[in-house]
């Protein structure tokens, strides 16, 4: 349940006095623990934390004062307090246990459920459902190991000393160093506790029922661990559960209740109105609760033939009788004509996790993974400069490298160490370089026919006059893709509308070659993009550019298809779309 990272983790909030008094009465009563233990398990301080499984199901954590969950439930509004591995290392004899060997640990950690071939020691009277920790088998010893995992019964106790069962026993919720624990202070497990003389007789082996008490249970087989780890690796399904058509029309009357409280309580009521058919289709069925992978499966299908009602109508005519809804039969058609969602039983139900929230879920997850996949990340693009003609003297006296290409940061260190070495900073201005104070300074960067036109700058203006003397260079890099390095000065692409004969508004794209996007490809895209006509011809002037004319005042469209290709916002200059 917890293999992997908590979503919609939601900042903890302190429980107040009044909650907490009431979470410790309820596990108190639950787990049948007297005051001072459910004191010292549920202790002042308690901090109450949301999140959702990677399953999508919702759940909340209680934090003991020093961060480490101690209970937790699953589903919305569940009553179902569950302890963690930290509150059972508290009390080890909480819930009842069972235990495994050593070598099936790793596997139940790494996300496995229990199956009953690795199961050594269990309590002779547990039901399918009941609440149990696992444990580590210490075979020849009295002790036990500390829980390590805990989990909801599969089957009955009985099933597991059946010779050759298998199949699941433990369906396993949380675990040692899975995502939950390291909300905590992470840790080792303690040291084995002793058995009660109790315990030892309550707990049975599933090798050898004839314990003595020089060897208080045997070492378990061979062959049952690695028929757990087959199994495991099988994956086999887990008993099924049976439905009486009590349940399911139980259930359907749920689910009813559930759409009225949060479908149909907005603006949907308006489609009423509808044939029963569709609204059982469209509302009943979908708020049917979803199945919680922490729980046995269900093999009874929850629809009107599998219940107690003969039929539709029949379900939908004892609704009306409740007064939850009105129906008329118009044309020998039953329709739902209105529903009380202010009725007693719609605002006494809970709301719980249905099919259609789960459905809901899965969409919005599928479009989120869609647009992950089709996100294009943004181009990385980098100006550079090369040593060239009047500032290769420059850096070839000065000792740097003359064929590297240096960004504007490595030319600032350039200058800043050429300043420091030779001490060049102003005295009585510390923002300003004596330019006049070095010969080879001031030749490079100021005007050849008057090269002491100048006796001071400040550091940026060096650096922009020593770039001016070099070679400009770019590089840009994409995903999945060769960087690409050219020579010249990379300038943004230009996006202007022009307005020509009166009101007609054109739009023109140039420059977008240095980023990697193509005339043709472009227009196309557009086209499709702004419903509107699309052109491509060469760009006016010396440049071997193209240009993209789009018919129509189409900036924002433009740019937005612009960034969406990894173009970053800085390197898209617009003009007449309105704003600047």
């Amino acid at each position: 349940m917890f293999k992997k990272p908590l979503g919609n983790l939601k900042t903890s909030a302190p429980l107040r006095n009044s909650d907490r008094r009431k979470l410790k009465q309820h596990i108190i009563q639950a787990f049948s623990l007297v005051p001072d233990v459910g004191e010292e398990l549920v202790p002042e301080g308690l901090l109450s934390v949301k999140f959702n499984t990677y399953t999508d199901e919702p759940g909340v954590a209680y934090l003991g004062p020093g961060g480490d969950p101690l209970w937790f439930t699953l589903g919305i509004g569940s009553e179902d307090i569950i302890p963690t591995v930290y509150t059972l290392w508290k009390k080890p004899d909480l819930i009842p246990f069972l235990s495994t060997p050593s070598a099936v640990i790793p596997v139940l950690i790494g996300g496995a459920d229990l199956m009953i071939p690795g199961v050594v020691q269990h309590p002779p009277s547990l039901q399918a459902g009941q609440l149990v920790s696992i444990t580590e088998y210490i075979h020849h010893s009295t002790h036990i190991g500390p829980p390590l995992a805990v989990g909801h019964m599969a089957v009955d106790s009985d099933v597991l000393s059946e010779a050759g069962s298998k199949g699941k026993a433990v369906f396993v919720l949380h675990a040692w160093n899975d995502h939950l624990f390291d909300m905590g202070h992470k840790g080792n497990p303690p040291d084995p506790w002793e058995m009660s003389h109790s315990t030892t007789n309550d707990q049975h082996s599933t090798e050898d029922e004839d314990v003595t008490d020089n060897d208080v249970l045997k070492e378990p087989l061979v062959d049952a661990l690695s028929s757990h780890l087959e199994q495991t690796q099988l994956d086999d399904p887990a008993p099924k559960i049976e439905l009486t058509k009590e349940d399911v029309s139980s259930i359907l009357h749920d689910a009813l209740l559930q759409a009225m409280r949060t479908t149909l309580s907005g603006s949907q009521a308006s489609a009423l109105p509808m044939p029963a058919s569709t609204f059982y289709s469209a509302y009943i069925l979908p708020s049917r609760p979803a199945q919680s992978p922490s729980q046995p499966s269900v093999s009874t299908p929850i629809d009107i033939k599998h219940s107690t009602h003969k039929s539709l109508a029949y379900f939908l005519k004892s609704a009306e009788k409740q007064g939850l809804l009105k129906l008329k039969e118009i044309k020998s058609e039953l329709m739902v004509f209105s529903v009380a969602t202010s009725h007693a039983d719609v605002v006494a139900h809970r709301p719980y996790l249905s099919l259609k929230d789960v459905a809901l879920r899965n969409e919005k997850r599928g479009q989120r993974e869609e647009e992950e996949r089709t996100r294009v990340k943004e181009l990385e693009v980098t100006e550079l400069w090369k040593p060239h003609l009047q500032s290769l003297k420059f850096f070839a006296e000065a000792g740097f490298d003359t064929s590297t290409r240096y960004t504007y940061a490595d030319i600032k260190t350039v200058l800043d160490k050429y300043v420091a070495d030779r001490q060049l900073v102003n005295a009585h201005d510390q923002s300003y370089i004596n330019v006049g104070a070095d010969e080879l300074l001031q030749t490079t960067l100021c005007k050849s026919d008057n090269p002491t036109n100048m006796e001071f700058f400040k550091r940026e203006q060096l650096i922009e006059r020593l770039s001016d003397k070099m070679q400009s260079w770019y590089k840009i890099c994409a995903e999945g893709k060769d960087p690409v390095l050219k020579k010249g000065q990379i300038k943004p692409i230009s996006v202007v509308v022009k307005v020509r004969q009166g009101r007609k508004a054109t739009t023109l794209i140039t420059g977008f070659e240095p980023f990697l996007l193509e005339a043709t490809a472009l227009a196309e895209e557009l086209k499709m993009r702004c419903a509107s006509s699309t052109s491509v011809s060469p760009a006016p002037g010396k440049s071997s550019g193209m240009l993209v004319l789009v018919q129509g005042k189409q900036v924002k469209e433009v740019t937005e298809f612009l960034t969406s290709q990894g173009v970053p916002k800085r390197w898209v200059h617009t003009e007449g779309g309105g704003k600047k």
